[in-house]
This record gives C-alpha cells, structure tokens and sequence, in this order.
C-alpha cells in the first residue's frame, strides 16, 4: 500500500519567517498550520519537515541552534504521534555543491522509496520557488502558500493565501 505525504517548508511556510532564526522564542506558528496538520495526520498523511539551514553551512550558528528551534515548533504543533516521519535540515549554502539543499528531489525521492509513498498522493508545500522547484523536480505536486501569491506559477501548482485555504481544498479532494 502506497501512502500519502506531505513535505513542509519550515521558514515562511510552518512558521513566521525571520532571517536565519537562531532564537527558539522567534518561533511563531503561522495562522491555522496548527490545525490543519493535525488534520491532515488523522486523514492519513505522513509529514516531512525539509528545510534549507544555510546559516550552519556559512558557520552563523550551529546544527544544535536548528534543532533547538525545530524542537520549539515542535512543541507549539503538539502533533500526535508519530508527528513527522522524517526531518531533513539541509546545511549547504547556495555556493556548495547541493545534496539536500532545494531544489534538490533527493529527500523527497529517498523518502517515498523508503516509506512507499504515493507520489501522486504527496505534496511539497513551501513559500519559494526552490520549494516549488524541489516538488516539481520530484514528480510530486506543489502548494506554495503565500499571503499574496505570485501572479503566476508552473501549471498544477496551487496558490494558497494561508493554510486555511490549503487545508479546505486538500481535505475536500484536491480541486
């Protein structure tokens, strides 16, 4: 049985972005993410954190600062079990040769490989063209959520004001 995922942006898509947040207490969820993860979890699907950190790549701050603030959105998320299957924190900076770093499929590829996920049941849900681009380059569909969307974006890609609206289109079916 294949299941179905979604793979979360951390900076502007789960939470308020700040630049190279640092800070546990800048953690702040955006509106209606709570909810709407929790939802999706009950309905079945598997979350994956993917995140670009180039702040420890460029020596900014350290893995450990990351995890702190991962751990604090974890908190404020408060998830049931099992929360997020997989978290990939990737560390290169824009000048590095990428791995793991957006817009590379990598992560998403070796996930539904390892946990048998569906690709045309699976998501990447950012605010970036590297999230798009990541989706995309992984044969997986896309939502960019953004207050003000872009006025255009690559065909089958769903442009979401916040995560109300993409919880309401996601769980009524995907239109």
């Amino acid at each position: 049985m294949l299941h179905k995922a979604l793979f979360l942006d951390r900076d502007g898509t789960l939470i308020v972005g700040r630049h190279y947040l640092s800070d546990p207490a800048g953690v702040e969820l955006l509106p209606g993410v709570r909810e709407v993860l929790h939802r999706c979890l009950a309905e079945g699907y598997r979350l994956f954190l993917f995140t670009n950190q180039s702040a420890v790549g460029r020596g900014l701050f350290t893995l450990e600062t990351v995890h702190r603030c991962n751990q604090r959105m974890l908190d404020l998320l408060d998830l049931p079990s099992p929360g997020f299957t997989g978290i990939c924190i990737a560390t290169e900076t824009p000048e590095m040769p990428a791995v793991y770093r957006k817009p590379s499929p990598r992560f998403i590829r070796e996930m539904a490989e390892k946990h048998a996920l569906d690709p045309a049941a699976s998501w990447m849900i950012g605010d970036m063209p590297s999230d798009v681009a990541a989706g995309l380059n992984a044969g997986i569909r896309v939502a960019l959520i953004q207050p003000e969307p872009a006025a255009t974006a690559p065909a089958g890609v769903w442009l979401c004001r916040n995560w109300s609206e993409f919880g309401a289109r996601l769980l009524a079916g995907g239109a």
